[in-house]
């Protein structure tokens, strides 16, 4: 097999590794801002009910999860609700939206009250105290945070082989079986300018808002 072909081949499974990449964080995203207001709620029972959520998500393995999402619902409806690959994003998105939930939360809760109370002198309703004071302050406080998580989420594509979703890291293994070894290590290429793009990309979002102080 020659090196182009191997290329072709990487970059294949590397396409179903940036999709559930991109499908991950298009869920996650949103819902972990959700899960957030739930962990911060006053209402008792939603409050303790999220933070029960979110320990038992962010305490048991990915893989396990990908293993349960995938495998228990065949055992109880005799068949899978959902193929390998959608299996694998709603697995990611909801374990994702825990971990971004906690660091939501936690640039939310560092914001001064005195803000909030500022706003609400100047006449502005809640939701425009947080979406025009309280959440651009933020996004820069959490944006070193997220994107160690973004980029972790990058390399934990690589558990969706576990349902035998062809991403990167399992063509490579299959290509092993031909007798090469190199194209295993070749795949960390791929991850590496990956990873390298949104390093630069999230200290260019960091500059961008380094307008706002602490």
């Amino acid at each position: 097999m020659t090196f182009l072909e191997v290329t072709s081949r990487l970059l294949g499974g590397f396409q179903t590794t940036l999709l559930l990449f991109a499908l991950t964080l298009l869920f996650s995203l949103p819902l972990g801002l959700l899960i957030s207001f739930g962990s911060m709620s006053k209402f008792a029972p939603l409050r303790y009910t999220t933070k029960v959520f979110v320990w038992i998500i962010r305490g048991v393995p990915l893989m396990l999860q990908v293993i349960i999402i995938f495998f228990v619902p065949g055992f109880i409806f005799g068949a899978p609700i959902a193929s390998r690959f959608n299996a694998a994003v709603i697995a990611f998105s909801i374990n994702y939206a825990c971990y971004f939930s906690e660091i939501y939360r936690g640039g939310i809760e560092s914001i001064s009250r005195s803000q909030y109370e500022a706003g609400q002198v100047l006449g502005l309703t809640k939701p425009q105290v947080f979406f025009r004071i309280v959440l651009l302050q933020v996004i820069k406080r959490i944006t070193a945070p997220m994107g160690n998580e973004i980029i972790t989420l990058v390399k934990d594509t690589a558990l969706a082989r576990v349902i035998v979703v062809m991403e990167i890291l399992m063509v490579a293994e299959n290509i092993m079986s031909t007798g090469l070894i190199w194209p295993l290590f070749y795949t960390g290429v791929f991850y590496l300018v990956f990873v390298g793009f949104l390093t630069i990309l999230f200290g260019y979002i960091e500059k961008r808002l380094s307008y706002f102080r602490a």
